[in-house]
């Protein structure tokens, strides 16, 4: 689980029921009318958007956001030089039983296509066209939170509009244009908390661990080429530390050595 990602999810409720509790009337903010228009109408804005089989898996999409997690770099670099050893201490062959210990898939695939003798320039390619399936992947998933968050505050334009008119046909009745304004101003309101405290965050969330694994999946490919020409395991650490920030570099390196 993201730790963070659900910190921040509570935080960011906390400081909203803060405000409504120490600022009037919880009851007030609750209003029907209000919830069905801005949610239904962002959900219908949302399924014309994109195909309705994507639709039907965004609960998995945000799941990702606060349960996965992407693989360690440091960790990816420490078994692809041990990999990178026993290849060059026993032959690339010998990886073929290490197979069963690897834990990430994208490394099977690749040094399995190694140990087979597949042209470097294939291999390369395989992995690199399943990796950008797999940003195609994540910027899918990206995209209908994006589209959640640009449409849940026009729609609760659209409500807050739709109680002015109705509030400005009851002229007559001076005592019902503060209630109705009110009840008009929380469509808006509710748009608001849907894409700023849910979709755009959680969709930023997403973002930033597919830059995450786009770095990892990144190492990956430069270690298994690296294996594979038979590089030393001292130049294949020295490569895959280059992705790595400078602090962090420094501290693998000053450990290997």
């Amino acid at each position: 689980m993201d730790i963070g990602t659900v910190i921040g999810l509570v935080i960011a409720v906390a400081a909203i029921a803060l405000g409504v509790v120490f600022g009037g009337n919880p009851l007030a903010l609750i209003d029907v009318v209000s919830i069905f228009v801005v949610l239904i109408g962002t959900v219908g804005a949302t399924v014309i958007c994109f195909p309705l089989a994507r639709i039907t898996k965004i609960h998995t999409v945000v799941m990702q956001a606060i349960f996965s997690s992407p693989p360690d770099p440091v960790e990816i670099i420490k078994d692809m030089v041990k990999y990178a050893e026993l290849a060059r201490r026993e032959g690339i062959l010998s990886l073929e039983n290490m197979v069963s210990d690897m834990k990430d898939p994208f490394i099977v695939r690749g040094i399995k296509m190694a140990v087979d003798g597949t042209d470097p320039e294939l291999i390369k390619d395989i992995m690199d066209t399943e990796l950008e399936a797999l940003m195609d992947r994540h910027a899918a998933g990206k995209g209908m939170l994006d589209a959640i968050a640009k449409y849940a505050p026009a729609y609760g334009m659209i409500g807050t509009l739709l109680g002015l008119i109705f509030m400005l046909q009851s002229m007559d009745d001076p005592s019902a244009i503060g209630p109705g304004m009110a009840v008009a101003l929380i469509t808006t309101l509710y748009g608001a908390m849907i894409a700023n405290l849910f979709a755009g965050p959680v969709g930023e969330k997403l973002a930033a661990k597919d830059a995450e694994e786009v770095l990892v999946k990144t190492m990956i490919i430069a270690g298994v080429m690296s294996i594979q020409s038979g590089d030393n395991p001292r130049v294949v650490q020295a490569k895959l530390a280059t992705f790595l920030p400078p602090s962090i570099r420094d501290q693998v390196l000053e450990e290997a050595a």
